[in-house]
């Protein structure tokens, strides 16, 4: 008995090394009691995330609650990652006042490929069990849905803030979205789960997993949630249609770029979220790090989970050369868009100087009294960040700010009403994308 209590860390630690970056534990006398037998029969515990391939790319976000599982494989216990094959057609209404458009058989296959690889980025693959809830769901009967269907009721699914919220509004409810809670909670059935993680937004969910278990027959798996990650603005959660993301394959300078652009404030959460550095360290070097320095640690340690560390080493050197000593960094790319003209509503308010007479812009922007339009593309935008945007140098106006404060966009220029605004020419191919590894300046003549 003594060796087989020797395989796993005493439950306190393991307790302490979980909690970290953890949100809330249901419960966690639960998980104290599933631990301690686990410990003393030296049998590791069914630990369960679930991931709809809904999108190709995993960013920073995501990998909070990847993390929390790299814990649990940390000490010892079984990983296992769900991908939703299954779930993915029918699209989880989390969050969401509209039916979720179902994806095709051919999405779902073609994410979940990048996704087994992009987890590995953080999961030991030779530790990780990776499976797929079509390998049960698939097989369901219609006398199986039945039979889970009459495990719950229409008023508990209602409960649900998004469907009571979607209810209350009179606005659509699908059938096959009422299913989704039941199929999530069915893979904890399916995999004999003794935790399952996930975000808060997936509170719902898990616990539904909890009830169904019982209904099974089954002993009730501890829910474990991790917040949800703030973006580089800080305030919205992370996400690429916001532009406040970090993608997972983004080349080391870009990423180490983007994480040195964060808060002070938001460093510290990065730390507690994004790396294994215990909350004794982090609060050690609140009271004695330089936060820049700090800030460069945190940004090498992530690039490093993700690249390697000679690749955090070089995206550091070159980000220091570019941002602190003044020096352009060999790898970086400068392309200059000269102004053309410009213009305003009222040519009486401002006049067009001699040095833009001769020249033909190819797109033209001007500033209509409180907007700015793209002609050719009827695209309306305010400042100069939105003219990035407009122009296709950014993805996001959110970016375009970024990218000013960093400093990684120059602006030389006439400004109006605390707006700038020009007629501005550039190659008809300008598409190209404004990234660390290039520095657009926009230059008067």
């Amino acid at each position: 008995m003594s060796f087989l209590m020797s395989i796993f860390a005493p439950v306190d630690e393991q307790l302490t090394y979980l909690k970290k970056g953890s949100a809330e534990m249901i419960r966690e006398a639960e998980l104290r009691a599933k631990l301690e037998k686990s410990r003393a029969t030296g049998k590791p515990l069914r630990v369960k995330l679930g991931m709809d391939p809904t999108a190709p790319d995993l960013h920073l976000g995501h990998t909070v609650v990847l993390r929390k599982l790299k814990h649990f494989q940390d000490l010892g216990h079984t990983a296992i990652f769900l991908i939703g094959d299954f779930t993915g057609m029918i699209g989880d209404p989390t969050g969401r006042s509209a039916t979720r458009p179902p994806l095709s058989r051919e999405q779902i296959e073609q994410n979940a490929e990048t996704y087994k690889a992009q987890v590995f980025k953080i999961l030991d693959p030779q530790k990780t069990v990776i499976d797929f809830n079509r390998r049960w769901m698939g097989a369901f009967t219609a006398d199986d849905f039945v039979r889970l269907m009459a495990k719950y009721t229409v008023s508990q699914l209602l409960e649900r803030e998004d469907f009571h919220k979607r209810f209350h509004d009179e606005k659509p409810i699908s059938v096959h979205e009422l299913l989704y809670p039941l199929v999530q909670g069915y893979d904890s059935v399916a995999l004999e789960a003794d935790v399952e993680l996930g975000g808060t937004d997936q509170k719902f969910n898990l616990l539904v997993g909890r009830e169904l278990q019982r209904a099974y027959g089954q002993e009730s798996q501890v829910v474990l949630t991790t917040p949800i990650l703030e973006g580089l603005d800080g305030v919205q959660k992370m996400s690429k249609s916001l532009g406040n993301a970090i993608g997972i394959h983004e080349p080391p300078l870009e990423m180490y770029g983007k994480l040195m652009s964060i808060s002070d404030e938001m460093m510290w959460r990065y730390y507690e979220l994004l790396t294994d550095v215990q909350v004794a360290e982090i609060e050690k070097m609140k009271r004695e790090a330089h936060p820049m320095q700090a800030k460069k640690d945190l940004a090498r340690r992530i690039v490093a989970d993700f690249h390697s560390p000679e690749a955090a080493a070089q995206a550091s050197e070159d980000w220091a050369k570019q941002f602190q000593k003044d020096e352009v960094p060999e790898n970086v790319e400068r392309v200059e868009i000269r102004i053309g003209s410009i213009s305003v509503s009222n040519p009486d308010d401002f006049k067009k100087p001699n040095w833009a007479a001769d020249e033909e812009p190819r797109k033209m922007i001007c500033l209509p009294d409180e907007k700015t339009v793209i002609e050719d593309t009827n695209f309306y935008v305010a400042r100069i960040e939105k003219l990035l945007l407009g122009l296709r140098l950014v993805t996001s106006a959110a970016e375009g700010s970024r990218k000013l404060k960093e400093g990684a966009v120059t602006i030389e220029g006439e400004q109006m009403k605390g707006r700038y605004f020009a007629f501005v020419s550039v190659p008809t191919e300008a598409s190209v994308r404004l990234g660390r590894k290039q520095k657009i300046a926009l230059i008067v003549p």
